[in-house]
């Protein structure tokens, strides 16, 4: 679509990543952990949001390929994606409601009402999110994506994090649910009212049939590793019940280390059979990709989970940090986080480029355990904060040098192919995380949680042992 760019297309078109990234850090590291904690109580609270999370990301990933796969094809009178960004708003503050209304209610019954109200949210969310990733590639011509690229970074991850912390954070602390919510459903529906002045031009018609063959294959990827998900998660379980007698350092060592090695075999067994089913034969001769697929799960696990248990953490490390007044500072370590990866990420591809992007990996692993170490070896707020800019700082070396690597690995002519697989690490990281994590922290508490968490940012350079990358692209790098 040939079209010219105003300077306020920069924000029109990128403007609901920060609706989608707001409502994802209220919720995930806000709403829902405080909810869970007020219906099923402090014994199992991890356990709780594990299963939940497990399954709203399961579902997650099937409804953005979908969604991505009906607005690729549609031919609505509004354009292609559009559409699907008003149903999955309007959809969104609906849900949000009742989440609202939900808080008022009691054990068991409130958990099961959230755990419904989350999936939905998600299949809101999701529908939303497969067509908002299509606009830059649609309206914006090759030339100026980049510049595109950078509005939306930071729409999408240091602003919303900033909102979240100073704003919604504060109203949640203060105890007001209601108010928190009411922040978010205003900011998604002024973000998809922008949107839809965005000028997309109608399809005459359905530009290609539609081929089910490998959403069916995401399907049955997507239930291969769920199941690898629950005999991890359902193992540890089965220890923690022949453990649970033992009490001093023996038996932290015991759930640490099994711990470990439960996410360690979610991940890499999780990884190569689905990229089996999800690929097929074919990937026996992409081994070094397979591996790039594991290294970026191994990573992504703790980053992903080190802010969707924070709220907990504070509450057990601080005792003037309990129920909602933990809060605040939860917010404000999750915004140090966002930040810090911003500002690294932006010079993490350039050394990648300079010093090759392995070392870099390795490096950014060992950097986000170091923010991890602090933050678990010294109980003071203001090390928390450190530790969590050295974690973003860590986390944003990763993603600039982990991401270079993969396009290397990749072959040319199935580029899309292949990178979309690694949405596998974006969904599987909260799930195995979160999931398995959540009965350990319930039982020996959250500080081993986070020293698992650390121990895999190490370990997940291990992958790269196996990695061979072409030499043509470093050359060209």
């Amino acid at each position: 679509m040939k079209r010219v760019i105003r300077w306020y297309d920069y924000l029109t078109i990128n403007i609901y990543w920060f609706a989608l990234t707001t409502r994802s850090q209220v919720l995930v590291s806000l709403i829902i952990p405080l909810l869970v904690q007020h219906y099923v109580g402090e014994s199992a609270k991890g356990t709780y949001v594990g299963t939940m999370r497990l399954w709203a990301l399961m579902v997650a990933l099937l409804v953005q390929a979908l969604m991505g796969l009906l607005s690729d094809r549609s031919t609505l009178r509004w354009g292609r994606r559009r559409p699907f960004i008003l149903v999955g708003s309007v959809s969104q503050v609906a849900v949000l409601v009742f989440i609202g209304y939900s808080a008022g209610l009691e054990g068991m019954t409130g958990y099961w009402v959230l755990f419904a109200l989350y999936i939905l949210s998600m299949v809101s969310s999701d529908t939303a999110h497969a067509a908002t990733q299509g606009l830059i590639p649609d309206l914006v011509p090759e030339e100026k994506r980049g510049r595109f690229s950078g509005v939306k970074a930071l729409l999408e991850l240091p602003i919303p994090l900033i909102f979240t912390s100073m704003v919604v954070a504060r109203l949640v602390e203060a105890g007001n649910i209601w108010g928190a919510l009411a922040a978010v459903m205003i900011v998604l529906v002024f973000c998809a009212a922008v949107t839809m002045t965005v000028r997309e031009e109608r399809l005459e018609k359905v530009p290609f049939a539609i081929d089910w063959v490998p959403f069916i294959r995401l399907l049955l990827m997507t239930a291969a590793f769920t199941a690898i998900i629950l005999a991890m998660g359902g193992l540890v379980r089965a220890i923690l019940r022949y453990t649970a007698g033992m009490e001093g350092t023996g038996a932290l060592v015991v759930m640490g280390v099994t711990g470990l090695l439960a996410m360690v075999a979610a991940i890499g067994l999780g990884v190569w059979i689905s990229m089996r089913v999800g690929v097929g034969q074919e990937i026996r001769d992409r081994t070094s990709f397979t591996w790039w697929v594991v290294l970026r799960l191994a990573f992504m696990v703790p980053a992903v989970n080190l802010g969707g248990f924070i709220i907990y953490f504070l509450q057990e490390r601080f005792a003037g940090l309990g129920a909602e007044k933990a809060a605040g500072p939860a917010a404000q370590a999750v915004m140090f986080v966002g930040i810090f990866i911003l500002i690294f990420a932006l010079p993490g591809g350039w050394l990648a480029d300079r010093f090759g992007r392995k070392p870099l990996v390795a490096i950014s692993g060992v950097v986000a355990a170091l923010g991890t170490g602090i933050v678990i070896a010294f109980p003071n707020l203001t090390a928390t904060y450190v530790g969590s800019c050295l974690i973003g700082a860590g986390t944003g070396l990763f993603y600039a040098a982990n991401w270079a690597l993969g396009t290397d690995l990749v072959p040319r002519e199935q580029a899309a192919r292949y990178l979309g697989l690694s949405n596998l690490a974006g969904a599987g990281a909260g799930a195995i995380g979160a999931y398995i994590g959540g009965p350990i922290a319930d039982s020996r508490g959250y500080v081993l949680l986070y020293a698992i968490y650390g121990a895999l940012f190490i370990l997940s350079a291990v992958p790269l042992l196996a990695i061979q990358e072409r030499r043509s692209a470093r050359a060209a790098g």
